[in-house]
C-alpha cells in the first residue's frame, strides 16, 4: 500500500494513523523563528533557506512528484517561504494548495507559525490555523472522506489535524508574546531610570532650598548686625576718618546682603535660569571694588572697550575680589597692583601684592581655604586657566586667562599655553 493509499484509508476508517505519524512516518519538522540573532547576512538567511530545503525534501519523501500539479504546488509552497517574514498572510495562502492536494507539512506549518509570530492580529492567527486544519482534514480527493462518518478513527484524525495546525500557531503566539514582554520590560526599565533621575533632582532641589535657608538665617543676620552697627558708628562718631570707615563698612555690608540674596535666589530656583534675577557684577564694577577695598592699589584696567561674555566678566570680577580679600587677610599693608587687559581673544587678569607690612595687624577673618580652588574651576569651565603662587620678593600673584569663547567646556591647548 502506497503512502497515498494509506492516507486515504485512514480517512475512510480502514486503517488508523496515530497522531504525530502519517503513513508510518514520524513527523519531526523543526520550526525556525527567523529572528536575526546576528548581523551577518548569510546567517540571517540561513533559517529561511533551511525551511525551503526542508519543504522540498518533505514533498519528495511523502508524495509522488511525477504529477505536475502536485509538483507545482509543492515547489510554490517551498519557494514562498523565502518571503514569509515580509508577507506572512500571502505565504500562508500559497502553502494551502500544496497541503490540500499533497501530503506536505513543513511549509504550511512554518507559514502558520510566521503569521502568529509576525502579525499582531490574533484573528489572523486563528483563521490561518483553522484553514490549515480544514485543508488537512478535508483532503483531496473528496472520495476519500465523503460521505463523512463519525467513527473513532475520524475523530482521532480530526484531533490530529487540530494539533498539527494549532501547534505552530501556539508557538508563534508564544514567541510574539515574549518579544512584547521584552519590549515592555525595556520600557519599564527606562521609565524607572527616568523616575530615579527625577527623584535625584527633587532631592537636590530640597537640599539647595535647605542650604538657602541656612545661609539666609545665619549669614544675613550677622551681616545685618554689622551694617546696623556701622550706621550707628557713622552717626555717633565725631572723627571724619571714623565716619568714612563706618560708611564704607555699611556700604560693603549692604552689597554683601544683596549678593547673598541673589545666591539664595539661585539656590531656591531649582533647575531655573538666572536671567531674571539680580544682575551680576561685571568689569565696569571693578573700579568701585578696588576703591572700596581700602588697600594701596595700583590699577590698570584696559579690556579693550569690547563686550565680553557675562560669564567671563563675572569670573574676572570674582578673581579680583577673591585676591583682594586674601591680601587683606594675609598681607595687610602690602602694595597691590591689579591689571585687567585684553590680549586678543583672552582677557588676562593679574593681581599682585608685595610682602606684608610687619607693623600692620592681620585681619582675623574666617576662611574655608576653597576660594582659589573655586576660581580655578570657574576658569576651567570657561575654557581658561588660573594660576596662583608666591613671588621671589615675598609677595603673591594670582593670574587668570579667560577666553572670549566662554561656551567651551574645557580649556583648550592654546588657552593653557597662553595662560602660562
Amino acid at each position: 500500500m502506497t503512502v497515498d493509499q494509506g492516507r486515504a484509508a485512514a480517512r475512510t476508517g480502514r486503517t488508523r494513523t496515530l497522531p504525530g505519524t502519517r503513513g508510518g512516518r514520524t513527523r519531526a519538522g523543526s520550526l525556525w523563528s527567523g529572528r536575526t540573532w546576528t548581523r551577518r547576512p548569510w546567517v540571517r538567511r540561513l533559517p529561511t533557506v533551511s525551511l525551503v530545503l526542508l519543504s522540498l525534501l518533505d514533498a519528495a519523501l511523502v508524495d509522488d512528484l511525477s504529477r505536475s500539479l502536485q509538483t507545482a504546488a509543492c515547489v510554490l509552497a517551498a519557494l514562498a517561504l523565502s518571503v514569509r517574514n515580509r508577507l506572512p498572510l500571502t505565504v500562508m495562502l500559497l502553502t494551502l494548495p500544496a497541503a490540500f492536494i499533497s501530503f506536505v507539512w513543513i511549509a504550511p506549518m512554518a507559514a502558520v507559525y510566521t503569521v502568529a509570530a509576525r502579525r499582531r492580529s490574533t484573528a489572523s492567527t486563528v483563521l490561518g490555523a483553522a484553514l490549515f486544519a480544514l485543508v488537512e482534514f478535508f483532503h483531496w480527493p473528496f472520495a476519500d472522506w465523503w460521505p463523512l462518518t463519525l467513527t473513532r478513527d475520524t475523530v482521532l484524525y480530526a484531533i490530529q489535524c487540530l494539533m498539527v495546525a494549532g501547534g505552530p500557531a501556539a508557538l508563534g503566539l508564544l514567541v510574539r508574546t515574549r518579544e512584547e514582554l521584552a519590549l515592555r520590560l525595556e520600557e519599564l526599565t527606562l521609565g524607572r531610570r527616568r523616575e530615579e533621575r527625577l527623584l535625584a533632582d527633587r532631592v537636590l532641589a530640597t537640599e539647595r532650598a535647605r542650604l538657602a535657608r541656612e545661609m539666609h538665617d545665619v549669614v544675613s543676620h550677622q551681616v545685618s548686625l554689622i551694617s546696623i552697627q556701622a550706621g550707628a558708628l557713622q552717626v555717633s562718631s565725631a572723627e571724619p576718618a571714623a565716619r568714612d570707615s563706618a560708611r564704607t563698612i555699611r556700604e560693603l555690608s549692604v552689597r554683601t546682603l544683596d549678593e547673598l540674596r541673589h545666591m539664595v535666589g539661585v539656590l531656591r530656583a531649582a533647575g531655573g535660569t538666572t536671567r531674571d534675577l539680580t544682575p551680576q557684577p561685571v568689569l565696569s564694577d571693578l573700579p568701585r571694588l578696588i576703591g572700596d577695598s581700602g588697600l594701596d592699589t595700583t590699577a590698570e584696567l584696559e579690556w579693550g572697550g569690547r563686550s565680553w561674555p557675562e560669564a567671563v566678566e563675572r569670573a574676572a570680577y570674582r578673581t579680583v575680589q577673591e585676591a583682594l580679600t586674601n591680601i587683606r587677610k594675609h598681607a595687610p599693608g602690602a602694595e597691590v597692583s591689579v591689571a585687567v587687559r585684553a590680549d586678543g581673544d583672552l582677557l588676562r587678569v593679574e593681581v599682585r601684592n608685595g610682602p606684608p607690612d610687619g607693623s600692620a595687624d592681620p585681619l582675623r577673618l574666617p576662611g574655608g581655604g576653597h576660594g582659589l580652588v573655586g576660581l580655578r574651576e570657574r576658569a576651567q569651565l570657561l575654557g581658561g586657566v588660573l594660576s596662583a603662587g608666591p613671588l621671589p620678593d615675598g609677595g603673591f600673584a594670582v593670574r587668570a586667562a579667560l577666553p572670549v569663547l566662554a561656551e567651551t567646556a574645557r580649556p583648550s591647548a592654546e588657552a593653557r599655553d597662553r595662560g602660562r
